[in-house]
């Protein structure tokens, strides 16, 4: 009785695992990728470990084959990622076993669908969705026809043919590309409606493994070397990624063995290429077992992990129940000290009452302070940018009169020679214009004191060049009196001749040491008062003398006797 079959899509199956369960397809993630969770895990339920496997459902007949005299042909199409394949087979189902005769037609290179890929598998499908590898359906040169003939001891079963990294894998890669299908009159057998999900490795899951025998085009069995080398290396590099190495290093051994000889022999001038074959499939063979191995002890590691993890947990369990026994017994020893010291505890926690509170006066006191002195030195840093500001501020507006520099004395207000007559005290008419310039600039810093300095060159006695020079300082002083700057701010100075600023024996230089100094200071500009010479410089000769009076009486044209 043949009955419709059934379509289905994507779902999640559970499959009991035991130690002779399939194990995932040799290049499957183990861990899912950001954003999916339907990837093979494992997991357990009533310490029964389990895997939950991606599936793929397909619309696929599984035809139940008794036992007959003769042969029922079935038929293959290509699926949507080989829509031109085809082909046939005859089964045959007696003596408990089933033989498959199949011939296909339209099968191109494998790694059509990915560098991975290598050659094709037949598979069949049990209605619980049990894959059994049927054998490799190798690609040949002749128009992408093939032929294989496999035998089988399941009755009731499905065919497909998939897409493989190598022939020896356990489980199939959802590359479906060719199923089979009822031939109208020509397949006998029973089509019972059943849910035939089989385990299918996403596509794209698989990794570029091939190393220095990756392909870039298209593989065909017309290349130099086999395919079967090919794939040798695929499940070489898959079983050492899966960590083959560690859990299986002996069979590991003989599939590196077997894929060197391999190698070997296609590098041989004199080709072997049957006995390169011998050996690539061996090497297949080999590496499919240490992965399965690898796979197996892995399990078993994790299986042990968690038994262990179970057990130190019963453990941690019963150590916090006996620590917490204790603690009871503690905290019960403790009350009954703590009712008998109470009184003491009392008076300690008094005592530490007090103490408390004086150290949080004492802290407080402290702040204050801090503050307090945080508070005098913003203030002392505010006034001293204020100080630094005005200095500048009158040091650009005496600029603007005659030549200023700022000094540790003070602002140094420069009135060269050429503003008095010569060798005489009294002020051209320019001076006086500068000078009450710089009187009226000086009213507006009420607090400041000006020291008024005459220098002189050498030329002449030492006692004239100090009466000229204490003679031009004071008559710039009386002039800054008269201009209303405070008489008590103003005092004047001669040195004469003994603070040259420039060398005597050149007429520039003579030029520049005949001058009169205003040295403005005082704490509105951050400069404190100095006393003369407290620079580097030489101290007065004999005779000098501070004038806060106007300076002695002088001849009606201002001139010092004797002359220069």
């Amino acid at each position: 009785m043949l009955n419709k079959c059934v379509s289905y899509g994507f779902i999640v199956a559970v499959l009991s695992a035991s130690a002779f369960a399939q194990e995932a397809n040799p290049t499957s993630n183990q861990s899912p990728p950001p954003g999916q969770s339907n990837m093979t895990t494992a997991g357990s339920v009533d310490n029964v470990p389990l895997y939950k496997i991606q599936v793929v459902g397909r619309d696929i007949p599984a035809i139940n084959y008794f036992h007959r005299s003769g042969s029922t042909k079935i038929g293959f199409r290509g699926t949507d990622l080989l829509p031109m394949a085809k082909g046939f087979a005859k089964v045959d189902s007696k003596d408990g076993r089933t033989s498959i005769d199949a011939d296909f037609d339209g099968l191109i290179p494998a790694n059509s669908y990915g560098l991975e890929y290598l050659t094709y598998v037949l598979w069949a499908i049990t209605p619980e969705g049990r894959p059994t590898n049927l054998g490799e359906v190798l690609p040949s040169g002749s128009k992408g026809k093939n032929h294989i003939t496999v035998t089988s001891n399941l009755q009731a079963f499905g065919l497909i043919i998939t897409a493989e990294p190598y022939y020896a894998v356990t489980m199939p890669s959802d590359v479906v590309v060719m199923q089979n299908s009822i031939v109208k009159d020509q397949t006998q057998g029973v089509l019972e409606q059943i849910n035939a999900h089989y385990s299918l490795l996403p596509r794209g899951a698989y990794e570029q493994v091939a190393g220095r025998h990756t392909v870039l085009h298209p593989i065909t069995r017309k290349e130099e070397s086999p395919l079967e080398l090919y794939e040798a290396v695929n499940a070489v590099q898959i079983a050492d990624a899966a960590g083959a190495e560690k859990y299986a290093p002996d069979t590991m051994a003989t599939a590196n063995t077997a894929l060197k000889n391999a190698q070997d022999l296609d590098s041989n001038k004199h080709k072997d290429t049957k006995q390169t074959i011998t050996y690539a499939r061996e090497a297949v063979q080999a590496s499919e077992d240490a992965r399965i191995i690898t796979i197996r002890k892995i399990k078993a590691e994790d299986d042990a992990a968690t038994q262990q993890a179970r057990l130190d947990a019963e453990d941690a369990a019963r150590k916090s129940q006996a620590d917490a026994q204790q603690a009871q017994a503690d905290a019960q020893q403790a009350q009954l000290a703590a009712q008998q010291e109470a009184a003491q505890r009392a008076q300690a926690d008094a005592q530490r009452a007090q103490a408390e509170a004086a150290a949080v006066e004492a802290d407080a006191r402290a702040r204050q302070a801090r503050e307090a002195q945080q508070a005098a030195e913003q203030s002392a840093q505010q006034a001293s940018q204020q100080a630094e500001q005005a200095r500048e501020r009158l040091k650009q507006q005496l600029s603007q009169v005659l030549q200023t520099t700022e000094t540790a004395r003070g602002l140094i207000v420069n009135m060269p020679d050429v503003l008095f007559d010569f060798n005489k005290f009294t002020l051209k008419p320019e001076a006086r214009e500068k000078l009450a310039k710089v009187s009226g600039i000086l009213l507006a810093y009420p607090d400041l004191k000006t020291q008024v300095e005459g220098h002189t060159d050498s030329v002449g006695s030492e006692e004239y060049n100090q009466k000229l020079s204490e003679e031009r300082a004071g008559a710039v002083r009386t002039y800054l009196v008269t201009q209303s700057v405070q008489d008590a701010n103003v005092s004047a100075m001669g040195f004469g001749k003994t603070k040259p600023i420039a060398d005597n024996s050149t007429s520039a230089g003579r030029a520049k040491n005949r001058r009169v100094e205003l040295v403005v200071s005082g704490a509105a500009i951050g400069i404190e008062e100095k006393a003369p010479g407290a620079q580097s410089q030489s101290q007065p000769g004999p005779g000098s003398q501070t004038q806060q009076a106007p300076p002695p009486p002088a001849s009606p044209e201002g001139q010092s006797n004797p002359p220069r």
